[in-house]
């Protein structure tokens, strides 16, 4: 079930959300009872056969989680020496418990992966096909994990069974995020405030769910129209500059509207209740330089890569050749979380290594001080800090995008103009044919076949693209007049691809 299928919209939330509001008038309890059943009915409708491995997930972590909780609890009151102290540390329990959850996603996401790695580096006919992948694991996994740790650092002590099951299986997120803390989420749903209809959470809520819905289904797809083709395209053959250049951007909005849209969808329905979800977008493509970018984009994954793992191994603490590395391993596995393959692999590599360079450019110019001199190179540098980032995050999608390292190679030799950069055939042809418009459009034959016009529609909504990522607030920014004003013409063109069109997952929903 799809968020911008009828069925959710027209049946699933005015459901839930009714259900939810009648019963939590006799008690709040099966109100919530109410909404983990939503959301598991919810999780269900793709495929009822993961439901056993999400509860067993659920029921896994919040058992370790409540025996990490009495050992800290035993440490604190008890010294290493204590007779008494026999049992497990705390942190055995959460290595072990960490060590099971990967173990899980490694089984399901990269045992195919692995195998057939390793296979051929040693030139054997070994080949292990990569089975249905369950729906939303790595967002369910990594949100126990940081549970988990929270946990054993004492920052996180609510062990109510109903409200960890709510917390884990909540729908706006559970199948794609964002990916929540403990802290953030357990707190909102004991309050007495979210089991009150408000009919203006509700309103705000609906803004916020159709302007996602908008970015998705509007936007993203159109794109996804110029993007898919080309890079089709260039699995089996050479493509132009022009060509390549035009998926790799298309792609580069593509998954901009795709991902933020359902963000911006999620934080809406979590709204419609009164539950604020962490922002997960804050305009990415409007950074300077590589590491602003990793604070915009995909917010909540940058928090936990750099909480759960880069301070962990080290951050900048200890000199910038311990950095460097921290930074590579953090992308890498950052891009191996995204997908089993060496496009992810490759993708997270080139964002490490971006970071690298950054860090090492910051120090370089730290030497010119914080005076004049450093802010007026800023200042001067600044266009061409953002054109560069830009064009470093667009070569990097590339590899993101495509199904195989030999597609992404061809790809970028276009990119490069290594496969000719002249302009298609038929725009070379339609230039002189212009002279002849006063004649009569029918004299134009390149209209007729909607080539030439396909061009100019894919270069206008790419600028029409750039231009919303780059001018447009995020939608929590908005003032309520601007979102009003907005939010009509949007849910005319949005429920118009709901019902007509088909609905297409969200690209997020593979990882």
């Amino acid at each position: 079930m799809l968020f911008h299928s009828p069925e959710f919209i027209f049946g699933f939330i005015p459901l839930s959300l009714l259900g939810f509001f009648l019963l939590a008038r006799h008690s709040h309890a099966l109100a919530l009872a109410w909404l983990t059943a939503a959301s598991l009915f919810f999780y269900a409708w793709w495929n009822p056969v993961w439901l056993p491995l999400l509860l067993t997930s659920i029921g896994f972590n919040f058992c370790a989680g409540h025996t990490i909780a009495e050992r800290v609890r035993h440490e604190v009151a008890h010294t290493e020496s204590s007779a008494g102290f026999a049992r497990a540390s705390s942190r055995t329990l959460l290595m072990g418990s960490i060590a099971a959850n990967i173990a899980l996603l490694v089984y399901f996401k990269y045992a195919a992966f692995a195998v057939n790695s390793l296979a051929l580096l040693a030139n054997s006919p070994v080949h292990l096909d990569a089975g249905e992948l369950p729906l939303g694991i790595s967002f369910f996994t990594f949100t126990q994990i940081a549970f988990l740790v929270d946990v054993q650092q004492r920052k996180a002590a609510d062990f109510d069974p109903l409200r960890y099951g709510l917390f884990v299986t909540y729908f706006p997120h559970l199948i794609a995020g964002p990916i929540l803390h403990h802290k953030e989420m357990m707190p909102q749903f004991a309050k007495a405030d979210i089991f009150k209809f408000s009919a203006d959470r509700l309103a705000d809520g609906s803004v916020m769910f159709i302007l996602g819905l908008f970015k998705k289904s509007v936007l993203a797809d159109a794109f996804a129209g110029y993007a898919n083709p080309a890079f089709a395209a260039a699995a089996t053959h050479d493509i132009s500059f022009f060509e390549a250049w035009g998926a790799a951007l298309s792609y580069t909005m593509q998954i901009y509207f795709d991902f933020s849209g359902y963000c911006d969808m999620a934080i809406g329905l979590a709204l419609m209740i009164g539950v604020q979800l962490p922002m997960n977008f804050h305009s990415p493509y409007k950074a300077r330089n590589i590491a602003d970018f990793w604070r915009r984009w995909h917010m909540t994954l940058s928090r936990f890569l750099r909480d759960y793992l880069y301070i962990p191994l080290g951050g900048n603490r200890r000199g910038l050749a311990r950095q460097q590395v921290n930074l590579m391993v953090t992308m890498l596995l950052g891009g191996l979380w995204h997908g089993a393959g060496w496009t992810f692999v490759i993708w997270g590599g080139l964002h490490g290594l971006y970071l690298m360079v950054f860090h090492s450019w910051q120090r370089a110019l730290g030497s010119l001080g914080s005076g004049a001199p450093g802010a007026a190179l800023q200042r001067v540098t600044a266009p061409l800090a953002w054109l560069l980032t830009f064009t470093a995050v667009v070569i990097a999608w590339v590899f993101f995008r495509s199904p195989d390292v030999h597609s992404a190679l061809s790809m970028l030799r276009g990119m490069a103009g290594l496969n000719g950069a002249l302009l298609p055939d038929q725009i070379i042809h339609f230039v002189p044919a212009l002279g002849r418009v006063a004649d009569g459009l029918g004299k134009v034959p390149y209209l007729a076949n909607g080539t030439v016009m396909g061009c100019v529609e894919m270069a206008l909504m790419l600028a029409m693209g750039l231009l919303i990522a780059l001018a447009a607030p995020t939608v929590p920014q908005l003032s309520t007049r601007w979102r009003y004003a907005l939010v009509i013409p949007c849910a005319a063109l949005a429920l118009q691809r709901v019902v007509y069109g088909q609905a297409s997952e969200f690209l997020y929903f593979q990882f």
